[in-house]
């Protein structure tokens, strides 16, 4: 009662003697004795300890470990935290020991400490906040552009908080609750978040804000003015492949001269890959280092969809032909022109009905997501897109052949007016190399890559992991103490996600920032990406619940994960359940160490406010989906936290570290089209006839938009030198039950064996889907890596 019901506190203690010799201790860490006196009796055992720092400086506390303790032994206390002075804080700063406690759990002495921390945490929704503030708190995405601007043509709508532009929230930084004021660039690598989610490793740290920092400030420019001199477009694919070859020498000039000489000369041999020279070196990517040409064929083509970057959108063919979904009253009629007259002689004797119902067809679908964009795509930008829908059949050896691809327009004359659409199918299989047919093919092969690349980047990729998991990032902090055993398990999986999605709102999903500059949406990019917000939904990105609503597979207890895949080689699907498997396993186990009933689980006071804040303001747009679990029992935790950790870990390593490995040579993935295609009897399809390889490169993404695509994803798809994969944790002695440390190492028992299993399928002849005609393994899932662009390993979280 003295102290308000908290603990009795023990005398102040100080940092003593430096330990030189304490192992193990990495470079820039220090350890310190410190002597704590108390009577055991009037103290009790030691739960927690206060800590003010009265120095000038901030320090990072990792941990403080007490030795012989009577009646305990060693009592640990994981810290891992920025302290600053103490006048930054209204409350001294508490850390508790390694021990988890649910809420109605906890040690009373403890009880208010550990509630006053997180009201702490909340802040409170105020103000501008600074690097030394701990506050969690929501924001919707309303700096994507410069209000100060004064072009309207550059004004990008807020994101969340309107049934118009549903989004994810993101951490708020405070400048301005309606439109913040962006920063200059030199000082947005600085925007806040939390000072424990910036970068703390330091290779990262500098590799990847130095890097972007370089590619925004001195490659963006120059390379403008280089291909404003030299021209912006390849005439021939051997001029495509002299990136890689020779590289691209940067002009000198007073401006490089500068701007070179704040970036580190390490960081500059890593960008740049070279030893000081101003020359751009792209190193060659995986896709073409077997054959130049393997990229072109049909099997390469269908096989990334099983394979590739985006293996996350083909789907079981139901219907022919296929419908569409958006509304008649607005779109008039968007059902597809693909007949039965175009597919029956590619069928192997089947009807389109017979090939259905033994599940043989299949359909890459980008036509309904991109037909409402599409007007103003093609008139208010340089973009010529179509939407687009590619239909594909299943042979005997588990490849999929391409069928046809129907482009469609929106009508000249009015949305209301339907579509008018164009069917394209593969030239007949004794067509002469380089004919008409072959060409034409191979563009509208193009078309629908870079439909396929701008969903990857801006659907796959960056809403579907790194914008939905910053309100998981939000609300465990500000809800869950870290003693609470949910927060041990998740807070692995959160690691810099907070940083590096910040940065990105700075310098790639701005306006006018590098995902308009080099996508086909072009400042469209965002508003694209919240259309397909509104039909996200959280239980459906699941792996086994993806995989079945796509179609590709069925349930099937009698299989492996209870689940009968349609395509039995499909990479991402296989290594996927096996990770899925892993990891709900772990979860299962971690979990009924704390849980034994359901009750249990509606008796948590911090878990039910953490889920009921997470539904209701972190993905505030999406409250009211029926869909959302009710956090009721224990399937519904189990299935919850293992989907976020999947999607934190293994789906966006999936949609991420191969990047460079296929979109580094751009005519493999192009991600603009500039052109239509050339209609029979213009100049255009004369120029086709003549010189095909020119009309395919000046179709798709043009020199400069090229060059700056792929410095920018060899950036993204490197391991930076001390990342922590799935399975490993970066934080000795994290709990204090044994059999959470013992389940856990069942855990990374369970990759290794999954690592195991992906080297032995890679070895299998018959999976022609694993290597393709490009010969490259499927490793994407495969839970580790050494340092650097490896195309492979999961880190435990999304750290870049």
């Amino acid at each position: 009662a003295e102290n308000g019901n908290k603990g009795k506190l023990g005398k102040a203690a100080y940092l003593e003697n430096w330990i030189p010799t304490i192992a193990p201790l990495k470079t820039g860490e220090t350890a310190y004795d410190v002597t704590f006196e108390w009577e055991e009796e009037e103290i009790g055992v030691p739960g927690g300890f206060v800590i003010k720092n009265n120095h000038h400086n901030e320090f990072f506390l990792k941990s403080l470990t007490l030795e012989d303790v009577p009646g305990e032994g060693r009592i640990h206390f994981p810290c891992n935290s920025w302290v600053y002075p103490a006048k930054r804080y209204a409350k001294d700063r508490v850390f508790f020991t390694n021990k988890s406690y649910l809420p109605h759990e906890m040690p009373l002495p403890l009880v208010k400490y550990r509630e006053e921390e997180l009201v702490g945490l909340r802040g409170n929704g105020q103000g501008e906040l600074r690097e030394w503030d701990r506050v969690y708190d929501y924001a919707c995405y309303n700096d994507l552009w410069d209000p100060d601007d004064g072009d309207a043509d550059n004004a990008r709508p807020t994101l969340g908080g309107s049934a118009e532009y549903p989004y994810p929230r993101w951490g708020r930084t405070g400048t301005d609750p309606k439109v913040e004021s962006r920063l200059p660039l030199l000082m947005s690598l600085d925007i806040y978040v939390p000072r424990d989610e910036r970068f703390g490793h330091l290779k990262m740290s500098d590799f990847l804000l130095n890097g972007l920092k370089a590619i925004v400030q001195i490659v963006k420019p120059e390379l403008e003015a280089l291909c404003s001199e030299d021209g912006n477009e390849f005439d021939s694919f051997d001029d495509a492949l002299k990136l890689y070859d020779g590289g691209v020498k940067l002009p000198r000039g007073p401006t490089l001269d500068n701007l070179w000489k704040d970036i580190p000369l390490d960081i500059i041999n890593l960008i740049f890959h070279t030893d000081g020279e101003r020359i751009l070196k792209y190193p060659l990517p995986e896709v073409i280092k077997e054959s130049r040409t393997a990229w072109r064929t049909d099997e390469e083509f269908a096989r990334e969809m099983l394979a590739g970057l985006n293996p996350v959108v083909i789907s079981i063919l139901q219907e022919f032909p296929p419908r569409s979904k958006l509304d008649a009253k607005v779109y008039g009629n968007q059902d597809s022109s693909i007949s039965e007259e175009h597919l029956r002689h590619q069928l192997n004797g089947l009807t389109v009905a017979e090939a259905i119902k033994t599940n043989k067809l299949f359909i890459l679908d980008h036509h309904d997501t991109i037909m409402p964009y599409l007007r103003r795509i093609n008139d208010n930008t340089t973009s010529k897109a179509y939407a687009t829908r590619t239909i594909l059949y299943l042979q005997n050896d588990d490849t999929l052949k391409p069928l046809a691809i129907e482009l469609s327009l929106p009508h000249p004359d009015g949305d209301q007016f339907g579509a008018i659409n164009k069917v394209y199918t593969p030239p007949p299989a004794d067509h002469k190399e380089g004919s008409l047919e072959e060409i034409i093919w191979q563009l509208a092969k193009a078309y629908v890559a870079v439909n396929d690349s701008g969903y990857h980047e801006l659907i796959s990729h960056f809403l579907h992991t790194h914008a939905v998991i910053e309100p998981f990032v939000i609300a465990t902090n500000r809800q869950l103490s870290v003693v609470h055993p949910i927060f041990k398990l998740l807070h692995p999986h959160f690691r810099d996600t907070m940083n590096i999605n910040a940065l990105g709102r700075q310098v790639l999903i701005n306006g006018g920032g590098l995902m308009e500059f080099t996508l086909y949406p072009a400042k469209y990019c965002m508003e694209f990406s919240s259309s397909l917000y509104k039909h996200w939904n959280f239980t459906e990105q699941a792996l086994p619940q993806d995989l079945k609503k796509r179609g590709m597979a069925v349930p099937d207890p009698v299989s492996k994960h209870g689940l009968r895949l349609l395509i039995k080689d499909y990479p991402y699907a296989v290594d996927g359940l096996d990770i899925w498997s892993a990891i709900r396993n772990w979860v299962a186990n971690y979990t009924s160490l704390y849980y034994k009933t359901d009750d249990a689980i509606r008796s948590d006071v911090e878990l039910q406010t953490w889920w009921k804040e997470l539904v209701e303001v972190g993905h505030a747009d999406k409250r009211d989906e029926p869909w959302w679990p009710k956090m009721r029992n224990r399937d519904e935790l189990i299935e919850s936290c293992t989907t976020v950790i999947w999607i934190a870990s293994a789906l966006h390593a999936a949609t991420n570290f191969g990047q460079y490995t296929y979109a580094g040579y751009m005519p493999n993935r192009p991600t603009i089209s500039r052109r239509f295609m050339p209609e029979e009897g213009t100049l255009e399809f004369e120029e086709m006839r003549e010189n095909p390889d020119r009309v395919f490169l000046r179709t798709i993404t043009a020199r400069l938009q090229t060059l700056l695509g792929i410095s920018l994803i060899e950036l993204l798809s490197t391991h930076s030198s001390d990342e922590f994969y799935l399975g490993q944790r970066d934080t000795a002695g994290w709990t204090a039950e044994l059999e959470a440390e013992a389940a856990f190492e069942r855990f990374g028992k369970a990759l290794t064996e999954v690592e195991e299993r992906i080297v032995e399928r890679n070895g299998e002849e018959n999976l022609r889907n694993r290597y393709g005609a490009v010969k490259i393994p499927y490793t994407l899932l495969f839970p580790t890596s050494e340092v650097g662009r490896t195309g492979k390993g999961i880190p435990n979280s999304i750290t870049i």
